[in-house]
């Protein structure tokens, strides 16, 4: 299935299309003026970090995909890694109207925190594991890695730390006896320093490891595990609303089409990587992009994924919920069964 990015509005668009643009950010936060919105659905969006699971949500702003849908996105994520890259205004929003982050973490959060917002999954462009164990030059293989510290994000409920606890059960290690999980450690500085041996790296954190000589170790890839990784993830009783229902098919019509964007227009999506995230380097691009080609072009939540989320992270809790709690397939379905899929990667092959 593909997708077609429909090229950018009427001649009589251009001007507006122009003056939009010479405001800063003004292409991912929509229009300041509110005359220029017509029936546009306001709508706000968060990217938890500047992966490449979240690059065709990235491109999607950048062609003016959401407005051509028929919303008004302000969009916020974090700075770039480098130099260069375009910085949007504005603070983190406290309640966005779509968060597009981990599945895995938002469901182990949901049911181990009693103020977790109750939130569900529309859609996935991350449902394998892909990091790569990136370690120190000493070490030769996992078995060397008993004994050991190996850094990942902010918690075991994140996606890097689902990839340490399923290292250890692969191994046969206890998670907290034979290795140290090292919050917060998955950073080259922290490997070149001995503060950690070992790294759970995505693409980001593999291409800067290459770049500065340490070794990829493990290609988890090759373990054909699922996740719940990056999610669209809105809050249940939000969707429940006639307007905010719409608003979030014409959300996933614009990931649809940025997802098939990046498959099929690699220029675009190195010149994207460049211009917002700041990354110039072209062997580091071209390890982040070739990343991402798991990501899967009909981005469906992860069931499998979401299964193994609520095995590994077992819990009294947990047993309470089945996986169709943590998930909301409707409206993929809507699109697929329509057609829309199909012609939007038609549309991009025939441009």
């Amino acid at each position: 299935m593909k997708h077609a990015l429909l090229r950018h509005p009427l001649a009589a668009c251009a001007l507006v299309f122009v003056c939009t643009c010479l405001c800063v950010g003004a292409l991912a936060c929509g229009p300041t003026d509110p005359d220029l919105d017509g029936d546009l659905i306001p709508l706000e969006v968060e990217l938890g970090s500047r992966s490449v699971s979240k690059l065709p949500f990235v491109i999607a702003a950048d062609q003016q995909l959401y407005r051509k849908h028929g919303l008004a996105v302000r969009l916020w994520m974090p700075e770039p890694d480098f130099n260069g890259g375009r910085e949007l205004p504005g603070q983190r929003p406290n309640r966005p109207d779509i968060s597009v982050d981990g599945g895995t973490p938002m469901i182990v959060d949901m049911m181990t925190d009693a103020t977790a917002r109750q939130r569900v999954i529309l859609a996935s462009t991350d449902c394998v594991v892909r990091a790569h164990i990136v370690t120190r030059p000493e070490i030769e293989s996992l078995e060397d890695l008993r004994g050991k510290r190996i850094g990942i994000s902010s918690g075991t409920h994140t996606t890097t730390g689902f990839v340490a606890l399923k290292l250890a059960e692969r191994m046969g290690w206890d998670p907290v006896q034979d290795i140290s999980i090292m919050f917060n450690g998955r950073t080259i500085p922290a490997l070149r320093d001995g503060r950690v041996d070992a790294i759970v790296a995505s693409e980001r954190r593999l291409a800067q490891a290459r770049r500065d000589g340490f070794p990829s170790l493990v290609d988890t890839r090759t373990w054909d595990l699922p996740v719940a990784g990056n999610s669209v993830r809105v809050e249940a009783d939000w969707l429940e609303s006639e307007q905010n229902r719409e608003a979030a098919r014409r959300f996933l019509k614009a990931t649809i089409e940025g997802v098939a964007l990046f498959h099929e227009d690699r220029e675009l999506a190195l010149r994207v990587l460049e211009e917002w995230h700041g990354v110039r380097d072209s062997a580091y691009a071209e390890t982040f992009y070739e990343g991402g080609r798991w990501i899967p072009r009909e981005p469906y939540p992860c069931y499998d994924g979401i299964d193994a989320t609520l095995e590994l992270y077992d819990s009294n809790e947990m047993r309470q919920h089945a996986a169709s709690d943590f998930y909301d397939d409707t409206l993929m379905r809507e699109l697929d069964e329509s057609g829309f899929v199909d012609s939007v990667y038609s549309a991009v092959r025939a441009r």
